[in-house]
């Protein structure tokens, strides 16, 4: 009880203190960032909430606001409804109080979820105010560097395992007190002094205290001047937007939202400046990438996932080439599509559009190379136009790429040679892997012939880690379960039925005729006594009694002919019916079905051909998801439900496949897991589930030819010869 355990309640004091200061200063240095997001980002919140449509607040309502009143006086954005406040709003003529209290809830709902999501960009070839003073800020904490947060980490641990020793040790830091203080104190006194001599020695050896006091000094030095700071991010950006992200509570999965790219391909990346001077519209942190990958790296396959908003970046690489001068741009897309390119250019973004498509295309071919901007046309329509020269286009988007796989389709060798003579190429597919990996090969030859080359015939079956590597000059792809967190719940549901005795009877003679298209859609053939339209009308009447939109999908006319009938039928369903969409309904006839389906209120169904609608039309109007019967491929009907669980949706979304018992759904569902696993492999994942050649190669032919032939092995009808998919 002497010297020497008041040295060591000195010693532990002042390391408890040092400990402290650094979490103090940690604090500071938090804070300051913190102060200086603030703005910025509320400043990013507002920019995205005036683009959203003031309409979105009936989708948070379940659509039981009247807002036609709102927009008449003005307000068109949910940012402006905010901005007028209760006072305002209910100056409007026909907006009474109850109106009022429940559009601001649905809007504060919906900037709730913007604030939550809403990504803060620093752009360090335009430095303003308040983004040098953010930078300059996380510049102290990036520039204190790892070492600072295991020093904060060590000196909380520490923290709190000296304050209570020290506590308990106090009657040691004098002799007088340790005279007074009872037997029991001084005991405990004395075990917590040897607890705190260990804990300071242990701290000493480690270099603890040396640790402590660099990182107050690094945490208090603060940026040499907001030119260095800037120098610096620009260098290490990465670095910055993590920390950020960290600070801000939201870290994203950086791989995922850069696509697994190797590192100095995203480093690269993550530097190209990205022009907003022609965009009207803010981009969420992929999408960034996104544009940025395009313009990076010139000629790309930007392969996001159905609902990632491909159209979006699309719009902000043109917009950037038009700031730094490029005049014309040319967009190749499928017809059904057309309208919605059209649309999306010109809310969007300030850049002109003309539409090359239809019997007066080449006068508007002519009009837009003497005028510029966005040319929109079709891949057949592009056959008819002369070649650009050298430099002329300024960015040649080709939509739904996939489209131009074969090499020897004529739409395919137009768009080669027009890749060929623009400066820059962005081909935009979901799914450019589809069946066979020499498919996504031959659109990659378009863009680099080097890397197609690298692949080899069948490169990609070494492995998906080595062939994502290989394309990564080219491509980039992302998933929505890793970067749209915000999205609402996807709950898929296999509806598995037994066939009733008519159903039976038309199946067999589907099989015995060796049809295999009769035999996918047999289940509908006999609509009075079908289970599986039973089972339908049981989904959509449901539906409708919650006040949800359905959309249900079919490869076959004729099923959804049946359908539509069926539900006309139904009084119980009491649902508007639209469509159906079909590859014959033209491009903005099918827009305007979409529209009028989405604006309706309370239930309704919409009826579509899943090759015709899942390309191009946004459905998040629909909530619940009807599949008549499995797909030959599956990514169309990944497609198909990523129109309605996109961006946009605020409600889960449940999808409802229709599947038979004991035939040709169920062979189907069984041999199409390996087209599934083989798309996830190379498409979706960074490591190989399972890759083998007969993955690969299985075609739509060779499989309808297989199931039909083991049906009627099944069924011991062997009349009749298997016909393929038409």
């Amino acid at each position: 009880m002497g010297r020497d355990e008041r040295d060591t309640v000195t010693r532990g004091t002042r390391l408890h203190e040092a400990a402290r200061a650094v979490a103090a200063d940690h604090g500071k240095a938090v804070g300051a960032v913190r102060a200086a997001l603030r703005p910025i980002h509320d400043a990013a919140v507002k920019r995205e909430l005036d683009t959203i449509p003031v309409a979105r607040l009936q989708d948070v309502t379940e659509g039981r606001l009247r807002l036609g009143n709102v927009e008449g006086g003005g307000l068109r954005t949910v940012g402006a409804v905010l901005e007028a406040g209760p006072y305002r709003l209910r100056q409007i003529p026909g907006v009474g109080q109850r109106t009022v209290d429940q559009m601001l809830a649905a809007a504060r709902r919906l900037s709730e979820a913007v604030h939550e999501t809403v990504a803060v960009h620093l752009d360090v070839d335009r430095p303003e105010t308040g983004t040098t003073a953010l930078v300059m800020a996380l510049h102290v904490m990036v520039e204190a560097g790892p070492e600072a947060r295991r020093a904060v980490d060590r000196a909380a641990a520490l923290s709190e395992r000296l304050g209570p020793l020290l506590a308990e040790a106090r009657p040691a830091a004098g002799r007088i007190r340790m005279l007074l203080a009872g037997q029991e104190k001084r005991a405990r006194a004395l075990a917590a002094v040897d607890e705190i001599r260990s804990l300071v020695e242990e701290a000493e050896q480690a270099g603890l205290p040396e640790l402590l006091a660099q990182t107050s000094v690094d945490l208090l030095r603060g940026s040499p001047s907001d030119v260095a700071a800037w120098v610096d991010f620009e260098l290490r950006s990465a670095e910055y937007y993590s920390l950020l992200a960290e600070i801000a509570g939201r870290p994203p999965d950086t791989a995922a939202a850069e696509g697994f790219l190797p590192e100095e391909i995203a480093e690269r990346v993550r530097t190209q400046h990205l022009d907003d001077t022609h965009r009207r519209v803010s981009l969420r942190g992929y999408q960034a990438f996104g544009a940025r990958f395009a313009l990076a790296q010139r000629k790309v396959i930007l392969g996001d996932e159905m609902g990632l908003g491909k159209t979006i970046q699309a719009i902000a690489v043109l917009a950037h080439l038009a700031a730094e001068g490029q005049s014309h741009f040319m967009v190749v897309c499928p017809a059904s599509v057309l309208v919605n390119w059209t649309r999306e250019i010109e809310a969007r973004s300030a850049l002109r559009v003309t539409v090359l498509h239809g019997p007066d295309r080449h006068d508007a071919f002519a009009d837009w190379k003497g005028r510029g901007g966005v040319g929109v046309t079709t891949f057949d329509a592009l056959r008819g136009f002369p070649l650009p020269g050298g430099g002329e286009v300024g960015l040649l988007v080709v939509d739904e790429a996939h489209s131009v796989k074969n090499p020897r389709a004529k739409r395919s060798e137009t768009v080669a040679l027009w890749t060929e003579r623009c400066e820059r190429g962005l081909f935009m597919t979901g799914t450019p892997m589809e069946n066979r990996a020499a498919e996504f090969r031959n659109l990659v030859r378009m863009l680099d012939a080097k890397v197609a080359d690298s692949l080899g015939e069948r490169g990609a079956l070494v492995g998906s880690v080595a062939f994502r590597r290989t394309v990564a000059p080219v491509y980039l792809r992302r998933n929505q379960e890793d970067v749209l967190t915000e999205l609402p719940s996807l709950q898929r549901t296999d509806e598995w039925e037994e066939l009733s005795a008519a159903d039976e009877e038309a199946y067999r003679e589907a099989v015995r005729a060796g049809n295999f298209m009769a035999m996918r859609r047999a289940a509908y053939a006999r609509p009075e006594r079908s289970a599986k339209l039973a089972r339908l009308r049981e989904i959509v009447q449901e539906a409708g009694e919650n006040g949800q939109k359905t959309v249900v999908f079919s490869y076959f006319k004729d099923v959804l002919a049946v359908v539509e009938a069926a539900l006309a039928a139904d009084s119980a369903a009491d649902a508007a019916v639209f469509g159906p969409l079909t590859g014959g309904v033209t491009a903005a006839r099918r827009q305007r079905i979409v529209d009028d389906f989405a604006g309706v209120q309370g239930p309704a169904v919409l009826l579509a051909q899943v090759q015709a609608a899942g390309v191009g039309l946004n459905m998040q109007a629909a909530s619940v998801v009807v599949i008549c019967e499995p797909q030959i491929k599956p990514t169309i009907e990944h497609q198909a439900v990523a129109r309605a669980h996109r961006m946009g949706q605020v409600r889960p979304v449940r999808v409802h496949r229709l599947l038979a018992t004991g035939g040709v759904d169920e062979r189907m569902v069984t041999m199409l897991e390996k087209k599934t696993r083989l798309f996830d492999a190379y498409a979706r994942r960074s490591a190989v589930a399972e890759a083998t050649p007969d993955a690969v190669d299985v075609s739509d032919t060779e499989l309808a030819r297989r199931i039909v032939e083991e049906e009627q092995t099944r069924l011991g009808l062997t009349n009749g010869s298997p016909t393929t998919p038409g």
